[in-house]
């Protein structure tokens, strides 16, 4: 007898894409320019991004326009603590933690006002939350300066191990590590990591509660649910995903102000879950590489209209944006669940239920 879940080739397919993950930054740089892997750095911080919008959104039904707080709560958290605006420098395994807990916090303050709003109520006040940390952040630097204001933090400390830093180039193996090579490999253990917690609270009885409550909230509550510490653990969960995001931003980039976390991030940030397929780990994952893909790749249409037509008749970033919003526009007509949206439940009795499951164990 063998296994679904444990079939030979289900493992060769694994194995097959982990080591295609592995020697993707290698592959991107030889195939298009060491930019590209700049940009996979960066769809992996909107993949983790994603997901933990995705608790909130997708699992629990609770529309976040506020979201890219949580990633400046992070971002800050780690900057405050590894630069020289408090002339301090904490290690990032204490740091990232640190981050995680404080946008959690902030999720459940964010989320224990709103336990009783829904749809475009919540939404208008998420929006509204994520405006206030950015004005914050804009603003504290006198009359005591905490933040530096609209100049940001510098000099934001790299991510180091035992004396490696992820900031220089590294020969391993005849191999060379440049900066982006270093934190790919550390996005994408968390990228991963993320994908996975994702996956076990979607098939938990935390998950299973959050998608009661999306489904219907007053017969989740008959039920016997909490609603009200089930959907506060939501803002705090998706929160975290967040902050972790944020910290790993901070010292990817060396650099945060206020100007990093606009709505539109946030905005952004929505698309990838609804086009991906709100609910759905695998399509909300495929969303943010697409969406953080495509822009940059309608970048080089500048370029080829110069050289094939003599001059730029339309500008790259216009054209980004038209397609962007076509785009959006095609999905809500013609795919409204996202281009991979997550499968439907249904009910069947538990005789019919015992054979299927016998059957997928033969």
């Amino acid at each position: 007898m063998i296994v679904a879940g444990n079939h030979p080739l289900r493992w060769t397919a694994w194995v097959a894409v982990a080591l295609l993950l592995l020697a993707a930054p290698f592959l991107v740089e030889a195939v298009l320019g060491r930019a590209w892997v700049r940009i996979a750095d960066v769809a992996l911080l909107f993949i983790m991004l994603a997901l933990g919008l995705n608790i909130v959104v997708g699992f629990a039904g609770l529309l976040d326009l506020g979201y890219i707080a949580f990633f400046a709560v992070g971002a800050y958290s780690y900057a405050l603590l590894a630069s020289p605006q408090f002339a301090v420098h904490w290690p990032f395994l204490v740091l990232l933690p640190l981050g995680a807990a404080a946008a959690a916090l902030f999720g459940i303050l964010l989320g224990g006002p709103t336990l009783r709003l829904r749809g475009d109520y919540l939404a208008i006040v998420t929006l509204g939350f994520g405006e206030i940390i950015r004005v914050f952040l804009n603003n504290l630097n006198r009359p005591v300066n905490i933040t530096n204001g609209p100049q940001g933090i510098t000099l934001i400390d790299p991510l180091q191990v035992g004396g490696f830093s992820l900031a220089q180039t590294h020969s391993v193996a005849g191999l060379t590590f440049s900066p982006v090579h270093n934190y790919y490999f550390v996005f994408l253990a968390c990228a991963v990591l993320s994908i996975v917690i994702s996956l076990r609270l979607e098939n938990s009885r935390i998950g299973r509660a959050w998608v009661a409550i999306r489904d219907d909230e007053l017969a989740a509550s008959a039920m016997g649910i909490n609603t009200r510490n089930i959907k506060l653990l939501a803002f705090a969960m998706g929160a975290t995903f967040g902050g972790v995001a944020g910290g790993l931003f901070a010292s990817f980039q060396g650099f945060v102000s206020p100007e990093s976390f606009h709505l539109i991030d946030s905005i952004m940030v929505l698309c990838m879950v609804v086009l991906g397929g709100m609910g759905n780990v695998a399509g909300v994952v495929l969303g943010a590489v697409l969406l953080t893909a495509l822009p940059e790749a309608l970048r080089y249409i500048g370029p080829l209209q110069q050289r094939w037509i003599g001059e730029v008749l339309v500008d790259p970033s216009d054209l980004r944006m038209l397609l962007f919003g076509l785009a959006l526009v095609l999905m809500m007509l013609f795919r409204p669940s996202g281009i991979w949206p997550a499968r439907r439940r249904t009910a069947v009795p538990a005789a019919a239920g015992a054979v299927e499951k016998s059957r997928a164990t033969r």
